[in-house]
């Protein structure tokens, strides 16, 4: 597969690498500023062009990666539309559900595959405990939580559109902790039912927040707990706790630290002692999640299938942070419709 990515800032670095790793080519690229974009270009081989839109009008270029602030979202989907590219957008899938909706019709529309990056669903602590809940060994699960008790300097937030509501959506939660609430809700299913309290800027000069914690109750009964923060000095791995009445599973990072679980048997479960974590450093995560979510959807798009991540997946996810944005701001409980497209 032929790859053209649009935004050349560090995760785009980070997927060029996963790519050459899979046997894709990244054949060319774009940014606002041409110096970044060519010195992009030449580390993985690729051509620099000036304009998305040059970008996408390619004959080399099967899907566009697009690795730049959320609130380019929408006009990069219709321009793959226009040229018969899909789309693949780094999280989250938009700043609204607006916006999320009108991508997913597009690319509905445009008989192109519209994919999410939420490369956490691929670790294989994900994949195990996807298994594992499957075959019931948690029990009738009672309890799902994350934490994401991380640190941003603020030099991290020295660039106005760092933590904005229109060029990033929100803070800590749609930026950060949006890939655990996107692997509860892969994990657990949708939520019904959420209330949330935050603090506007308690660290760092932002608009948004940096640090939320929510209380939520699954449509399958169980209740969870979401706390992000971008202001906990010196920053944490991230955690997902999954509880039930057989036992419990702790994910710390990118690897399952804790599975206590009665009389188990089957599978063994992947414990590690050691796992990555952006807590502090954005960019210290791991690449092999990466590999396998680009290789899916490469593979979906060849076969003309929707990617497991998802427009739809990626609305989900969108759907839950802005419900909590919405019971921080009015200070009441809001109740989540299922999303139907």
């Amino acid at each position: 597969m032929n790859v053209g990515v649009i935004g050349t800032g560090a995760i785009a670095w980070k997927h060029a690498q996963a790519y050459k790793n899979i046997g894709y080519r990244v054949t060319a690229c774009t940014d606002r500023t041409r110096e970044k974009g060519r010195k992009f270009a030449e580390s993985c081989g690729a051509e620099s062009v000036a304009t998305p839109e040059e970008l996408s009008s390619r004959a080399d270029v099967d899907f566009l990666d697009v690795c730049t602030f959320p609130g380019y979202r929408l006009a990069a989907v219709e321009l793959g539309a226009k040229h018969g590219k899909h789309v693949l957008v780094q999280k989250p899938i938009a700043v609204d559900l607006e916006t999320a909706a009108k991508m997913i019709a597009v690319g509905r529309d445009g008989r192109i595959q519209l994919g999410v990056v939420s490369q956490h669903r691929y670790d294989d602590s994900t994949l195990f405990l996807q298994r594992a809940l499957a075959a019931g060994r948690l029990g009738k699960v009672l309890q799902a939580d994350a934490y994401v008790k991380w640190w941003r300097t603020d030099e991290y937030y020295a660039r106005p559109v760092k933590g904005s509501w229109a060029g990033e959506g929100g803070g800590a939660l749609i930026s950060q902790a949006i890939h655990q609430v996107d692997v509860l809700l892969h994990l657990m299913g949708a939520v019904e039912e959420v209330f949330g309290y935050w603090h506007i800027g308690a660290m760092h000069k932002i608009e948004s927040e940096d640090l939320v914690c929510a209380v939520m109750r699954y449509a399958s009964g169980p209740t969870g707990v979401i706390q992000a923060a971008t202001a906990l000095w010196p920053g944490y791995p991230e955690r997902i706790e999954i509880h039930g009445t057989k036992g419990s599973a702790i994910v710390t990072g990118d690897q399952l630290t804790t599975w206590d679980v009665k009389d188990d048997s089957g599978e063994p479960a992947p414990i590690a002692q050691q796992a990555k974590s952006g807590a502090s450093d954005p960019m210290a995560i791991s690449l092999t999640p990466f590999e396998r979510q680009l290789a899916e959807f490469g593979e979906a798009c060849k076969a003309g299938r929707a990617p497991e991540s998802s427009g739809v997946e990626g609305y989900r996810a969108l759907q839950l942070v802005r419900s909590i944005y919405d019971s921080c701001t009015d200070g009441n409980k809001v109740k989540i419709a299922p999303a139907k497209f």
